[in-house]
């Protein structure tokens, strides 16, 4: 049987020395610094900071991706909110020279691209960082005209402000039937970009000051969608073998061809899909107005939007007709997506109720305006449309239309600018969390959860464990499964036996392992399959023992006083404890 992009992918990095790691959670585990994995370096950030892996120094691997910075933008040929990434990494091992030589071979080699439809950019410099010279060498070498080489300004990636950082250069295919230029321009969108290899050698500080890093690391990624699509010959990734049969069933469902419906169906398909991965995860996502909960119930309501746009009943099993299609392509990679298809189902049922009661308040607004005598919807209220009851604002123009109103158009459209701004800025402000920098704080933070974890399991029981936790210099948060309110009691319990382990001055110890004999162990780990063979083990005394990737502190009695400043519910039957820690 002829081996797919993801097979080939695999099997050549491993010829080359690298060990695939299964993919991580589109949740991430433990200290996420985004609401989900948005690359395939998100679960490596320990070790691109110098944490010994388990597996080596050189990986690769297929991850499940999330990105939501522009989802209102989705629909065109190119661009998913979920999508699968194809990494290699080399954690001081090779760099620039065998990264674009693999880059180059896989490509031009085995998957046998001609090397006429291919671009690149590089870094142009700046005052701190001189222009990378080296890679354009190494490009030329290759055979890649000096005309399509470009240098640009953006091409340096930095999770955040702070951290490990470096120069990238970006592998582009021309995806067009017309000819392909002969000089390169980065800003015409035939020239799809396809891989991007990050070379990180440096670290910059708070204070903006860079320095070269110890470990020179190399971290790649490449769209599988998009390869897919190029290797198959179309130029819209909703035409790929990857998109077949949720097409063919939502045509169906429809009664309407692909042609003139687009940008509807590639929404639907999109959505759903990513949908169906964020219900399926072992955190128990589900539908609310915060973190991944919004991003989730945005998710459902902008497909049930586009399924009326193209006449489907919304009241019918169309969403879970379509997310069976993706449980059954996708589970023999990913096993929670069967072990989770009637969460998935009971989520998009429920959503969709309750987006339909939403819709009812949303047109009785419309009533109200109208009854004050307005001949028009200005832009406050068509924006609180948007905002509060999810109108688009073709829903908004359709329905002032029916009652022979106008719609501030211009002045919607100024708002929803701003609230894309406030967005991005919002996205941007998670890479400064969590243990991207790996700050003395943070990782206080994130030892400080694992003895949370073992203090609940006293005061609660065994059943509980961690589903998720999120960390930044301030405070951490804790998410756990429970079936009611903490009492106060509960609440000043935990903080004191988490307080005496911190006062005992625990010794923290670290043990590289094969998994099953970490398991065999007594090290806690929720969700096994999601770790590779060997695996790193962190001990804290004898009241903690978990399977993590650090980092953490070296005894206890440096954490300070560990302080529960909120418990609340997440999502049904999940509770959120909010602490900090401070200085004795």
């Amino acid at each position: 049987m002829k081996k797919n992009l993801k097979e080939l992918y695999i099997d050549y990095f491993v010829s080359k020395g690298h060990k695939e790691v299964p993919s991580a959670p589109v949740v991430p585990e433990g200290d996420p610094t985004v609401l989900f994995n948005t690359a395939g370096m998100q679960p490596l950030i320990p070790y691109l900071m110098g944490e010994a892996h388990p597996y080596g120094k050189r990986l690769c691997d297929v991850q499940k991706c999330i990105r939501t910075n522009d989802l209102d933008e989705i629909g065109d040929k190119t661009h998913h909110t979920f999508f699968e990434m194809l990494g290699n990494w080399s954690l001081g091992d090779y760099f620039k020279e065998e990264s674009i030589a693999y880059s180059f071979e896989f490509l031009t080699k085995v998957l046998e691209i001609p090397v006429e439809r291919l671009a690149v950019t590089i870094f142009s410099g700046n005052d701190k960082i001189p222009k990378d010279e080296v890679s354009k060498e190494y490009w030329l070498s290759h055979g890649i005209s000096e005309k399509r080489i470009a240098a640009l300004s953006d091409n340096f990636w930095i999770p955040g402000d702070v951290g490990p950082c470096g120069s990238d250069t970006e592998i582009f295919y021309w995806r067009s039937e017309e000819e392909v230029p002969e000089v390169f321009d980065p800003e015409d969108d035939r020239w799809v970009e396809i891989w991007n290899n990050v070379f990180m050698e440096f670290y910059q500080d708070d204070k903006g000051v860079v320095t070269p890093l110890a470990q020179k690391n190399v971290d790649t990624g490449m769209g599988y969608e998009r390869v897919a699509a190029i290797l198959e010959g179309v130029t819209d990734n909703y035409l790929s073998s990857a998109w077949e049969r949720p097409l063919a069933k939502l045509v169906s469902i429809a009664n309407k061809p692909y042609e003139g419906n687009e940008q509807s169906m590639r929404i639907i398909l999109d959505h759903i899909r990513t949908a169906t991965f964020i219900a399926a995860d072992n955190a128990r996502i589900k539908p609310s107005n915060t973190n991944q909960g919004y991003i989730l119930r945005r998710l459902i309501r902008r497909a049930i939007r586009h399924a009326r746009n193209l006449g489907i009943d919304i009241n019918t099993n169309w969403d879970t007709e379509l997310a069976n299609i993706y449980i059954e392509e996708y589970k023999g990679q990913y096993s929670e997506l069967e072990a989770n298809r009637e969460v998935v189902f009971e989520v998009l049922t429920e959503e969709k109720k309750k987006f339909s009661r939403t819709l009812e308040k949303g047109l009785k607004v419309f009533e109200k305006i109208l009854e004050s005598g307005a001949t028009e919807i200005d832009a406050t209220n068509a924006f609180h449309l948007y905002d509060t009851f999810g109108f688009p604002i073709e829903l908004t123009l359709e329905e002032a239309s029916a009652r022979n109103m106008k719609v501030d158009v211009e002045g919607f459209k100024a708002m929803f600018k701003a609230h894309q701004e406030n967005s991005r800025n919002t996205s941007k402000g998670m890479f400064k969390g969590g243990l991207q920098t790996g700050s003395e704080v943070e990782t206080k933070y994130h030892t400080a959860t694992h003895l949370l974890n073992a203090a609940l399991k006293l005061v609660l029981g065994s059943d509980v464990h961690q589903l998720g936790s999120n960390i930044t210099e301030e405070r951490m948060r804790f998410d756990f499964p429970c079936d009611h309110k903490m009492t106060d009691e509960e609440k000043q319990r935990t903080e004191e036996i988490v307080n005496n382990w911190i006062k005992e001055d625990l010794v923290v110890t670290k043990e590289v392992m094969k998994k099953e004999d970490a398991l065999a162990s007594g090290a806690e780990c929720q969700f096994p399959e999601r770790y590779p063979d060997e695996v790193t083990v962190y001990s804290i005394g004898d009241v903690s023992k978990e399977i993590c990737g650090g980092p953490h502190v070296a005894h206890t009695s440096v954490i300070g006083t560990f302080k529960i400043v909120k418990e609340e519910s997440s999502s049904s039957g999940v509770r959120r404890i909010k602490a900090v820690i401070k200085d004795e």
